[in-house]
């Protein structure tokens, strides 16, 4: 099948690497000097460097030439450029397939991914999200992973999870949508609280502590927008913020070690030279949270740290001192 990943950051290149092995895959960049210098040395350097790229991945900054050959579109920029990715994808007629791998919600509107991809293309669009504990170096080096791919038409989900999977990428199918985007919302958020917590030294029980409560308030806000309790407990909720909460590749924990070393966010952002999403999609969560009285502690003292200049260690003592309550 012919394949166009638009967005050549680490994951769309892990991608693009992980399926050309099987598939004709075109990788798209929005830098035209990106691309030549992909071209020229094979590799992807700013993002994932020390990667091979396969002989058959063909490189291109050409959208419609890249939109136009695809059976298949994988979208892996950030969430800020998802909808204008969308905006080109649309802008001449098609009935391609669009799989998003993006994470968050969109700044302005506060919208999941599918709500901006409903308001971009045609109603009933053959569209899914893919998502779950994945990271990029691991996928690019074939290494087992296991994803899961939503849409809300269960046959198009199953017929595309059993197109991309292989040996070493299983592809479990999903209806649940929203379930799969607020575990992949949330837990980059949690990730940045885990790290805070490390880089505090409090330990790995402190850390167990936290990620159980961070599953709870990812559960309450997914149940509340319609999500799936079996699909916030599984890969691409539960699955996900275990790996980001623990994994020494994750960008947002990373975040959170250095907030608790009292650096300044846009230091730590030049630094680490990604985009760390939860620092962004902790304002969406903290705004739909307040709105929808779901209580999430954990967020809002992530967002206390990053918008209200509240020390680390100030926001996580008063998080530990909260009134009890019961568990559940």
């Amino acid at each position: 099948m012919k394949i166009s990943i638009f967005g050549a950051g680490a994951w769309g290149t892990a991608l693009a690497i992980n399926l050309a092995t099987r598939h004709e895959v075109t990788l798209w960049a929005r830098d035209a000097m990106q691309v030549a210098t992909m071209r020229a040395s094979r590799c992807n350097q700013r993002y994932l460097p020390n990667f091979q790229l396969p002989a058959a991945l063909l490189l291109t900054a050409d959208f419609q030439a890249a939109r136009v050959s695809a059976e298949l579109i994988i979208i892996a920029v950030p969430i800020a450029a998802l909808r204008e990715t969308l905006r080109q994808i649309a802008s001449v007629a098609t009935t391609v397939p669009v799989v998003w791998a993006c994470k968050g919600f969109e700044a302005n509107t506060t919208q999941l991914p599918h709500q901006v991809v409903a308001e971009m293309l045609p109603k009933n669009f053959p569209s899914a999200v893919l998502s779950g504990p994945s990271f990029a170096q691991e996928v690019a080096r074939g290494l087992p992973t296991a994803l899961t791919l939503a849409s809300s038409d269960g046959e198009f989900a199953k017929k595309t999870a059993q197109l991309l999977r292989h040996s070493h990428l299983r592809i479990y199918s999903s209806t649940d949508m929203v379930g799969v985007e607020i575990g992949g919302a949330v837990k980059n958020v949690m990730a940045i609280a885990a790290g805070i917590a490390e880089g505090l030294g409090l330990g790995h029980n402190a850390r167990a502590a936290l990620i159980t409560r961070g599953l709870a308030e990812m559960t309450r806000l997914g149940l509340t927008l319609g999500g799936r309790a079996e699909t916030l407990g599984g890969l691409s909720g539960a699955g996900d913020l275990i790996l980001t909460c623990t994994g020494n590749l994750s960008r947002n924990r990373q975040v959170g070690i250095l907030l608790a070393q009292q650096r300044a966010l846009p230091d730590i952002l030049q630094e680490i030279g990604h985009v760390a999403e939860g620092v962004y999609t902790v304002r969406a969560i903290h705004q739909l949270a307040q709105h929808l009285h779901v209580d999430m502690p954990i967020c809002a003292a992530v967002y206390r740290v990053l918008y209200e200049q509240v020390p680390a260690a100030k926001a996580l003592e008063e998080l530990l001192n909260r009134a009890a309550s019961s568990e559940f």
